[in-house]
């Protein structure tokens, strides 16, 4: 599924980007802060994996109606 969609505009595009950047710092940052550098590394990683996932596969009202997932 598309990162972006056809109705977003170059803000809405930056805006998204420059979330997503954040919230992973933010996400690393705690990991790293509970579990050390190793475990932290590992388990941002394993995170981020599974959060882009359901991203991949939960579908949205932008997506084409034959590119849901059932």
């Amino acid at each position: 599924m598309a990162y972006f969609h056809k109705k977003q505009d170059g803000f809405d595009r930056a805006g998204k980007i420059i979330a997503d950047v954040f919230i992973a710092l933010l996400i690393l940052t705690f990991a790293i802060a509970f579990f050390g550098m190793l475990g932290g590394l590992l388990a941002f990683v394993v995170l981020e994996g599974a959060l882009l996932t359901v991203d991949f596969v939960v579908p949205n009202e932008h997506d084409s109606s034959g590119a849901i997932v059932r």
